[in-house]
């Protein structure tokens, strides 16, 4: 019997493998030929023709039906491209009225130093929690005036967006990633009770915000991030080209630091009322007191309709805001809606080819592979599990580059093989620890993949060269990841998220002074080199 069991699970390697096939191809060329339209779409024909066994008709046609078509037309996904459009246009916005402009004239003179710089867009990354593409762009958005004044690479601000983003959402209650969760807890569980127990051992998330700080306070870089880092200090912030070279034209002298603080505080308000909206909050129909209701709202909610409402709301209010200021004119307003949108282009385009590309992964049967894997690796082993849920959802995140479908696959599968209500408290913690680890893999593969929506959203809300975020933010996620790694088998046997924990810091920090030490600083000649790519990379 446990012959056939090694068997048939080798034969689900193998056909998990085959099913990966096209994000693999894709994630490959992208991370070789630094050109990711291409390296997507070829990943997406490679997904076609094993579908349709060779047939270059059937390939296509699965291609675009269910693919590109099907994917723009999933209601969810819409939703997203109309935030990211209506964020675009207010983005826009406050540039023209030269709200962005006062705001980092202002940040200059009281942020001085690229420590500090660095520390305000942590601390703003951490305050912006309810969603990660929000996060993203909004961050980007409010502080590239400041990190540029303070010669700091865009590789570096991306890398701050994306480490303050998706690892804020998951060990923030109150969130659309909570609100993820919560929905793929198995019926019968309070899922956002899951949630929150399980924050103290999403050891990815809150390792990688310990590692991101240490690094900032200390001023220790390494791999490409040095370089970039290198030259930023000499002026190019970019090293590679920047995706998309802009100008603003007719940008007016009249905007003040508010102009730009208070879109985005009215953006933040309108995007939660948004999303306590389609949650039912302001139906009537919710049980318990104001604080369950507003909980429940939460959980319940539809955060790319909110994101969508709630950023309408925020262009209707600045572009009263501008007006009543006399700050624009209607017709430069307006004028800004094409603008917000073509800036939005790059990102748009890299979303829905992603989004097509996991759908070719999903009609292979890449979710149903990896879920029996995982469930049939629980064994002996049992004290070891924690960690090894944290490479599958590791491997399944970034190869479909979507953390919430690897919640949604392996959440259900972990809580089937662990139960919650075990009698035996220490099998009960397992349980905890174990879908805490789907979730800090799950962001763990999103940071690492190419085709990630978080990362491609952190590279816009930079405006940095995709490739060279991905390049650039790699070594310090894989770092983090195997910290998370070796922490993952410590708490699977101490069972306690204090010691393992404690453990787990400690080897991060060690691990940053040892780096330090044994990585070498770039040299002036290599840090002057630019790297050869082109402005479509994004």
């Amino acid at each position: 019997m446990e012959a056939l069991d090694a068997l048939l699970t080798s034969e689900l390697i193998k056909l998990a493998l085959w099913a990966l096939l096209p994000a693999i191809v894709a994630i490959v060329l992208a991370l070789i030929t630094k050109e990711v339209y291409s390296s997507l779409f070829v990943g997406i024909l490679v997904g076609g023709l094993i579908y349709a066994n060779g047939n270059p008709v059937g390939a296509l046609d699965h291609v675009f039906n269910k693919g590109i078509i099907a994917s723009l037309a999933e209601p969810y996904n819409v939703g997203i491209l109309v935030f990211l459009v209506f964020l675009g246009i207010i983005v826009a916005l406050m540039n023209k009225a030269g709200g962005s402009a006062a705001f980092g004239n202002w940040a200059s003179e009281h942020v001085h130093s690229r420590v500090g710089s660095q520390l305000a867009t942590i601390g703003l990354g951490v305050l912006i929690f309810i969603d990660d593409y929000f996060n993203c762009l909004t961050v980007g958005s409010v502080m590239r005036p400041v990190t540029d004044r303070q010669k700091i690479s865009r590789a570096k601000l991306a890398y701050l967006i994306d480490a303050t983003a998706a690892p804020v959402c998951i060990i923030a209650p109150i969130s659309s990633w909570a609100a993820a969760v919560s929905g793929f807890a198995p019926e019968g569980t309070n899922g956002l009770m899951l949630f929150v127990r399980a924050i103290p051992y999403n050891y990815y998330a809150i390792l990688t915000i310990v590692m991101m700080i240490t690094m900032v306070v200390l001023k220790i870089e390494y791999g490409p991030m040095a370089r970039h880092e290198a030259n930023a200090k000499k002026g190019d912030i970019f090293t590679v080209d920047p995706p998309v070279k802009t100008e603003e034209k007719n940008v007016s002298t009249k905007g003040k630091v508010l102009d730009l603080v208070l879109p985005v505080v009215v953006l933040i308000i309108c995007c939660v009322v948004g999303m306590l909206y389609t949650g039912g909050f302001f139906g009537g129909e919710l049980e318990g007191n104001f604080f369950q209701q507003f909980v429940t709202a939460f959980s319940e909610s539809d955060a790319s309709v909110g994101l969508a409402v709630g950023s309408f709301g925020g262009i209707v209010f600045t572009v009263i805001l501008y007006l009543a200021r006399r700050i624009l004119k209607f017709k430069e307003c307006m004028s800004s809606i094409e603008e917000g949108f073509k800036a939005m282009v790059p990102p748009i385009l890299i979303l829905t080819l992603a989004w097509s590309l996991k759908a070719m992964t999903d009609s292979l049967g890449a979710a149903e592979y990896v879920a029996e894997i995982v469930d049939r690796s629980k064994g002996s082993f049992i004290g070891i599990m924690p960690a090894v849920i944290f490479l599958i959802a590791c491997a399944l995140s970034f190869a479909t580059g979507t953390s919430w479908g690897t919640f949604g696959i392996l959440i259900p599968i972990t809580l089937r093989a662990f139960s919650l209500t075990d009698p035996d408290p220490s099998k009960a913690t397992l349980a905890i620890i174990c879908v805490s680890a789907c979730m800090a893999g799950a962001v763990c593969g999103d940071h690492c993949s190419p085709i990630s929506d978080t990362t491609i959203m952190s590279s816009a809300g930079a405006q940095c060269n995709h490739i060279a975020h991905v390049s650039t933010q790699l070594p310090y996620a894989l770092t983090a990841a195997g910290i998370s790694f070796l922490t993952y088998l410590v708490a699977g046997f101490a069972l306690n998220a204090a010691v393992s924990l404690f453990v787990g810091i400690g080897m991060m920090i060690g691990i940053i002074f040892f780096l330090r030490w044994i990585l070498k600083t770039p040299s002036t000649a290599d840090a002057s080199q630019k790297e050869t790519q082109t402005p479509e990379t994004e």
